[in-house]
């Protein structure tokens, strides 16, 4: 069972959009043998209206599309609802198209030629993370309310405001949030941090580094010089909490005063 925003649904939704008709026809054949419900656009103004209008669990999008591109359908979608998970598809398969892509709010990335059971295993694995993070909310494995000084992370609703705000976060963003507030003070290496939140055992690091420099950018109050989600060198990340910033009062000595 998956989850569609804070609602249950016992089949999953997967939109492919790729302007290729083999490559879209190969992909939905494959998620529909492995059990799930599966639309397909072949450009990118059909994959905005596609997916507002039919609510997917998760959208696999190609990059180059006709009309507007797979960044620019990213960035309305995330408007749209910043939790949808996003796998992007792209030809070129140079770091900066992968950054690029993560940038704008993708969660995943695979890079054509694929193998099509490849894509179905990343797929399930992204929409396994959302599902876990439900899980983790319903049977109380994460704290409901996280907070530190003026960042609220609230799990159930999928909230998260800095100074009554609401943040807009992706998938992973909030999760990257909840997660290092849930356990401050502790530093994680990229490995560490694909394996707890991204819930792979190997990857591309570098989807780490996006993700955290995306989120200062939403957190901190100067990115480039960052007090909260601080890098622990030739380590990886730690998140340090308001308190650890505060200098402490020098202590009276408990002594009797000198006559």
């Amino acid at each position: 069972m998956t989850a569609c925003g804070s609602y249950p649904r016992s089949v999953t939704r997967v939109l492919i959009v790729d302007d290729d008709p083999t490559v879209a026809e190969v992909v939905v054949s494959y998620l529909d043998r492995a059990g799930m419900e599966v639309a397909s656009a072949a450009d990118g103004l059909a994959a905005v209206t596609t997916a507002i209008a039919w609510d997917p669990d998760l959208v696999v999008l190609d990059l180059m599309l006709p009309g507007i591109d797979g960044l620019e359908v990213c960035r309305r979608l995330r408007a749209h609802r910043a939790d949808l998970p996003v796998i992007m598809l792209t030809a070129r398969g140079s770091e900066e198209d992968r950054v690029l892509g993560l940038e704008v709010g993708a969660d995943d990335y695979v890079t054509k030629p694929f193998s099509p059971r490849e894509l179905v295993l990343r797929v399930q694995s992204v929409l396994r993370r959302a599902q876990a993070r439900y899980t983790e909310q319903s049977t109380g494995r994460l704290p409901e309310q996280i907070a530190d000084g003026d960042i609220s992370v609230d799990t159930v609703g999928h909230r998260a405001t800095k100074r009554g705000e609401e943040l807009s976060l992706t998938t992973r963003e909030f999760d990257l949030l909840a997660f290092l507030l849930a356990h401050p003070g502790r530093a994680y290496s990229r490995d560490d941090l694909m394996r707890e939140v991204w819930e792979w055992e190997y990857g591309d690091k570098s989807t780490v580094t996006v993700h955290v420099r995306r989120l200062r950018e939403k957190i901190e109050l100067d990115p480039s010089q960052p007090t909260r989600l601080v890098t622990v060198w030739g380590v990886g990340y730690r998140w340090d909490p308001v308190d650890a910033h505060v200098t402490p009062e020098p202590s009276t000595p408990d002594v009797a005063p000198v006559p």
